[in-house]
């Protein structure tokens, strides 16, 4: 039996934070589990964690939210404990480190420089990467994101120096644009073969301008995509409940027999 006696509940957020940074020490020190983890084995939930806190804020679950925060909080306090018994940094230095960027990185507040906005900040954080070694604006891409939001990314940190449309008009006639260089790869009317690595490549230039475009409207693009997807799997489980309710399993309706579950499902979502 442990004999060890839980940190108290606590009641500012620096008494919290020692609280965490106490209960992660024992943990590190004597759970089988908690001993054994690395880098390496906390990247993947990490990542987890990460997908868990986007679906409670699209959500708008204000409970689960707080959860996952808690549990992302406990992955950055576990790295940095890792990182201690290496000596290659602490949490102090993690903090420091985060703190010194913020005050160098907004010299508008920190500083002499003066702003008139948003616009601007985005520029001079750009700019000062740059000063401080970076080489291209895009390094700050994580090469492992998921596509639509590494666009999403890449056409930011362009805009952040300058590299943009003037007018969202423009930005329309490229969608246009691209739509009819994808329709020209093929024959919507018919089976044609044709050439697939140009079709894809069409199609991957216009889902680029379609999100360049969502981007000038301030629409997020994976935002919007993610509930729409929410959005068809609550109107298909609909779909399914009715059939099944009815004794009758999908695979045996016709198209018109699921149309008329599927408009039910559409008044309700």
């Amino acid at each position: 039996m442990s004999s060890n006696i839980a940190p108290p509940k606590a009641n500012t957020p620096a008494t919290a934070f020692e609280r965490l940074l106490n209960i992660m020490d024992t943990l590190r020190e004597q759970c089988p589990w908690d001993k054994k983890q690395t880098l390496e084995t906390l990247r993947h939930l990490t990542i987890e964690e990460t997908y868990e806190l986007s679906d409670a804020i699209l959500e708008g679950d204000k409970q689960e939210i707080k959860k996952e925060l808690g549990d992302i909080m406990l992955h950055l306090v576990f790295y940095a404990r890792i990182g201690s018994e290496t000596g290659d940094f602490d949490i102090t230095d993690v903090l420091n480190s985060i703190c010194e960027k913020l005050v160098h990185r907004h010299p508008h507040i920190y500083g002499d420089v003066t702003v008139s906005s948003e616009e601007e900040v985005k520029r001079n954080w750009e700019q000062l990467k740059l000063k401080e070694g970076t080489k291209s604006v895009l390094e700050g891409v994580p090469s492992s994101l998921p596509a639509l939001i590494k666009a999403s990314r890449i056409q930011e940190k362009a805009r952040g120096v300058g590299f943009d449309w003037e007018e969202k008009t423009q930005v329309w006639e490229k969608v246009e644009e691209e739509m009819n260089e994808f329709r020209q790869e093929f024959n919507v009317a018919d089976d044609s073969i044709i050439d697939k690595d140009r079709a894809e490549s069409e199609f991957g230039d216009l889902l680029f301008s379609l999100i360049n475009y969502a981007r000038f409207i301030n629409i997020n693009p994976e935002d919007a995509l993610e509930k729409t997807n929410k959005k068809f799997i609550k109107r298909f489980q609909y779909l399914e409940n009715k059939a099944a309710e009815s004794n009758k399993s999908l695979k045996d309706m016709t198209l018109a027999e699921m149309d008329v579950f599927w408009n039910e499902a559409k008044t309700r979502t």
